[in-house]
């Protein structure tokens, strides 16, 4: 019986109402699924794109608590399918785009103009993958691979002969030896290094960046790593082959370079000594200009080692074919020149001769006026000519100071503040960023070696960085196992200065150009930014197949740059037999740079493009 408030009546017809409702919203909900999976509707494909890129379907069967890189998979966009790129002809397995002989001998050869850097225009560029010779292996760790380089993979004997007296090279069965004998020391690099060690102080840490002009097969350099001195050797691409090749195949650092008509691609003030070791080149010529050049290069306070003709001329002057009074004249003439740089000789005994680099111009008396050079900007230099005039001393407020700024030594110098930017002297870059950059890359580089377990080994001697900065890279990086070729790209902020005050080692390059190196000369190259900076001035694959060229078999390269430009990389890293990984930042998933590792796989000249492991082949690369 019902109440007066709630007649049955009334109880019958909600009932009825809301099993209508009901039945309604069923029906409208079920035609709106049906309508949305049709196609017209856009729910569904929202979804399943976002699951996509989630990639939710992956099964975590082993679990573990460590911090990891995920592998990131981006959509890809309906571009075509990428390029795959196929190799280059076997006889082009040394080539060197920027050095080249057929288009070097169109040059003059007046002041060497010939062996400088000559670039193929756009349409002349190769773009096919350049082959490592047949038998091709990865070269000794070091230390060993100072002293023995395989032979399949610098196969030049002509060295072994020319230099057969002087201890440059020795080939035995199927390797190099290279008993650190050079033209000047053909006893060995050590007992020549203990002499200026008497005068310079080499083993101190005041001594940590060197020039070699002219280093054949780069001995010097390699013995110098002992001291914790880091040598940037040059030689040109000529009659003795592969000097350079051979120079890197030992794991030392050099590039193919030459004293000519254009300034040298490093900054002002940026080596603590230098070195002539019979290099042959004719300091008195154009009045001295390329002593010039050598000390805008060297720092206040450096030392310069000239050992060679004509040093000692009244021992070897029958030997070098020349006059007594020719070579009296010609060594009077270099002290001459040295003078009016403000170097002061110190030392003279048997054939080695070494001059100190005055200070301050206060402490400097120059017997005549010079012609001081007038550039706007002294690190302004790639590509200009090379002028006969004086780089000037920074200024200075007292007799005491060193013009530029004293270092302290290394490996303190490392981390200290450089006087580049304790000075104010780098746009936008102060104490206090300076060190945050610090923090930043011995994060990054912590992050690296999480991805690939063998950075920081000798498995990667040979490290080059495309886009260096401040070096924080390399300095978080670095260790006597390995060593960094910083690069600073010449469209960028010029930064090399302070490279070079931490105790590290670069050079200016236009990565529109081939670098200035042979074929598989670097293990490990990282490339931070770098393709967002060129991405408006060259193509991309071009650069791609520069770093492949200068990579070796079974190296890696880590980019980091915006997820839509590395995209753009990968599908041409992908035709380039190469093995790609797309990881999100070591932030976390949400920051919008990615990090994308590539290793390089093993093929020789002749593979019918099916990469085949070499002797000492291992997957390096692991995704945490």
């Amino acid at each position: 019986m019902g109440s007066k408030h709630n007649p049955p009546g009334n109880n019958r017809s909600r009932s009825t109402l809301s099993l209508l409702v009901v039945v309604g919203l069923c029906c409208f909900f079920y035609l709106l699924g049906a309508w949305q999976k049709s196609g017209f509707g856009k729910g569904d494909s929202i979804a399943m794109e976002i699951t996509k890129q989630a990639q939710c379907t992956d099964i975590v069967t082993d679990l573990d608590f460590e911090p990891h890189h995920n592998t990131v998979k981006i959509p890809h966009k309906a571009d075509p399918k990428p390029v795959s790129f196929k190799p280059c002809d076997v006889k082009l397995k040394d080539y060197t785009p920027c050095q080249e002989q057929d288009r070097a001998m169109k040059f003059p050869r007046e002041n060497m103009i010939y062996r400088e850097r000559h670039c193929p225009p756009d349409n002349e560029k190769l773009r096919c993958l350049v082959p490592a010779p047949k038998g091709y292996m990865t070269p000794f760790p070091w230390p060993k691979s100072r002293d023995y380089v395989h032979y399949a993979n610098a196969p030049f004997k002509s060295l072994t002969v020319e230099k057969a007296g002087q201890n440059w090279v020795q080939f035995q069965g199927n390797v190099f030896k290279f008993p650190g004998g050079g033209t000047m020391f053909p006893q060995g690099a050590d007992a020549y290094i203990e002499e200026l060690a008497s005068v310079i102080p080499i083993k101190d840490g005041s001594v940590r960046t060197a020039l070699d002009t002219g280093c054949g097969v780069a001995s010097w350099g390699a013995y110098m790593l002992k001291r914790n001195v880091l040598t940037m050797s040059f030689a040109p691409r000529d009659n003795h082959e592969a000097q350079v090749q051979f120079a890197l195949e030992r794991g030392v650092p050099a590039i193919i370079a030459v004293l000519g008509s254009i300034l040298l691609p490093y900054p002002a003030r940026a080596f603590d000594m230098a070195q002539c070791s019979r290099c042959l080149i004719p300091w008195t010529a154009n009045e001295g200009t390329y002593l010039m050049e050598v000390d805008r290069v060297l720092r206040p306070g450096g030392y310069w080692v000239l050992s060679g003709p004509p040093i000692n001329w009244k021992t070897w002057h029958k030997t070098w074919n020349r006059t007594k009074a020719e070579l009296n004249a010609e060594q009077k003439r270099i002290e001459g020149i040295a003078e009016s740089l403000c170097w002061e000789k110190k030392y003279e005994k048997g054939d080695i001769a070494i001059f100190r680099k005055k200070i301050n111009d206060r402490s400097c008396n120059r017997p005549t006026p010079v012609n001081t050079c007038k550039r706007k900007d002294s690190d302004d230099i790639w590509y200009k000519e090379i002028e006969t005039c004086v780089t000037p001393f920074p200024k200075v407020s007292s007799e005491e100071e060193v013009a530029g700024g004293k270092l302290k030594k290394f490996p303190e110098r490392l981390f200290a503040v450089p006087p580049s930017i304790s000075k104010g002297l780098i746009n936008g870059v102060d104490e206090e960023s300076y060190q945050e950059d610090i923090n930043l890359w011995k994060k990054r580089v912590t992050a690296y070696k999480r991805i690939n377990r063998l950075i920081g080994s000798t498995r990667y001697r040979n490290v080059m960085d495309m886009n260096a900065g401040l070096g924080g890279f390399a300095a978080a990086l670095e260790s006597p196992k390995s060593w960094v070729m910083n690069v600073i790209p010449t469209i960028n902020k010029n930064t090399l200065s302070v490279v070079y005050e931490r105790g590290l080692i670069g050079i200016y390059h236009d990565w529109c150009e081939g670098f200035s190196t042979y074929p598989r000369t670097y293990d490990f190259i990282h490339a931070n930014g770098v393709f967002s900076l060129y991405q408006h001035s060259c193509k991309l694959e071009d650069i791609l197949l520069e770093t492949d060229r200068i990579l070796r078999p079974e190296g890696i390269v880590i980019f980091r740059d915006e997820v839509d430009v590395l995209n753009d990389v990968r599908k041409i890293a992908d035709g380039m037999r190469w093995d790609t990984k797309l990881m999100d930042h070591e932030d976390g998933p949400l920051v919008p740079e990615k990090i994308l590792v590539a290793t390089k796989q093993y093929w020789v000249a002749g593979d019918d493009g099916n990469s085949s492991p070499s002797s000492s082949s291992s997957d390096n690369s692991e995704e945490e």
